[in-house]
């Protein structure tokens, strides 16, 4: 997809981080947006700004979790809009600690947004995209899936995003090898950036009250908590450089998309372990301070 202009984005996780730089470089490009956030008042002031600006917009309080939400999104955006091009699924949530020590409202709770979020929106937007081509000859729909450097690697105390964000990775890449088999006129591609200033830290704000943990907060949630602020917050590249890299790769028909390319050096190291029938390596290994601060906090606190 090279031209942009009049077509329909839908981005979950619109009101915020890279959800908001996405619609904000697709409004720039001339595109019709869908946006979809749990954060009301957020989305409400999404939605004001970009109007003012000039967009077309159409914005619904919608929780990803939740397959009818998703259904009800994507038949706003065709009776709206009549067609969809672009499909961002992205609304994310965060939450660490030792893997076993995570309740099972953690789970539930990261792997709702994370992955049933994109299994919804794959099931969902796919649908109405093939749809959409079979009633346009010259119809061109492309799909990002937000994923993670965690995606790609196992970091310490950070066990249910892991396991979200590598099923995010493998659905892509199942997704684009079945729209290859159908010939569909539709792209795949998964999104895995690293460490960038958003608000994925604080994501626990927008935690559903049913699934608040009654279990105590551990020393090493605390631990992982404190070193993803840190890291997020001293992240060079911004979510407005994720969206314009991100942009670019959709023209360029690329699969995967990386904020932070030199972090690729740990993924080779894990996969190359994997081959090689090895222990698992290290992600930490070229910032061992990361691993001495998480060590440092979880037995400073027992």
């Amino acid at each position: 997809m090279k031209d942009f202009r009049g077509k329909v984005a839908v981005i979950t996780g619109g009101a915020s981080g890279l959800g908001r730089e996405f619609a904000n470089t697709a409004a720039q490009l001339g595109m019709k947006l869908v946006l979809a956030d749990v954060q009301a008042k957020a989305l409400e002031h999404a939605t004001e700004e970009l109007l003012d600006g000039g967009a077309e917009v159409l914005s619904m309080v919608c929780d990803v979790s939740k397959a009818s939400h998703v259904q009800e999104l994507a038949d706003s955006a065709m009776a709206r809009f009549g067609a969809v091009h672009l499909v961002f699924n992205n609304a994310g949530v965060g939450s660490g600690g030792l893997i076993w020590e995570n309740s099972e409202q953690d789970w539930e709770w990261v792997l709702g947004v994370n992955l049933w979020g994109v299994i919804h929106g794959v099931r969902v937007f796919t649908r109405a995209m093939l749809e959409c081509a079979a009633r346009d000859s010259g119809y061109e729909g492309h799909i990002v899936n937000t994923a993670s450097m965690a995606g790609l690697l196992t970091p310490p105390a950070m066990g249910v995003y892991n396991v979200s964000k590598h099923a995010v990775v493998a659905l892509t890449e199942t997704l684009e090898h079945d729209l290859a088999l159908v010939g569909a006129p539709i792209k795949a591609s998964v999104l895995c950036p690293y460490f960038v200033p958003t608000g994925i830290a604080q994501s626990h704000r927008n935690r559903p009250e049913e699934l608040e943990s009654d279990e105590r907060v551990t020393p090493s949630q605390l631990a992982a908590q404190m070193m993803t602020e840190k890291a997020v917050e001293s992240g060079k590249v911004t979510a407005q450089d994720v969206a314009r890299i991100t942009f670019d790769a959709i023209r360029e028909e690329r699969f995967y998309i990386y904020s932070h390319p030199q972090a690729l050096g740990a993924a080779a190291e894990r996969f190359e372990a994997i081959v090689k029938g090895t222990q698992p390596a290290d992600p930490y290994a070229a910032t061992p301070q990361v691993t001495a601060m998480l060590k440092a906090g979880v037995k400073g606190r027992r």
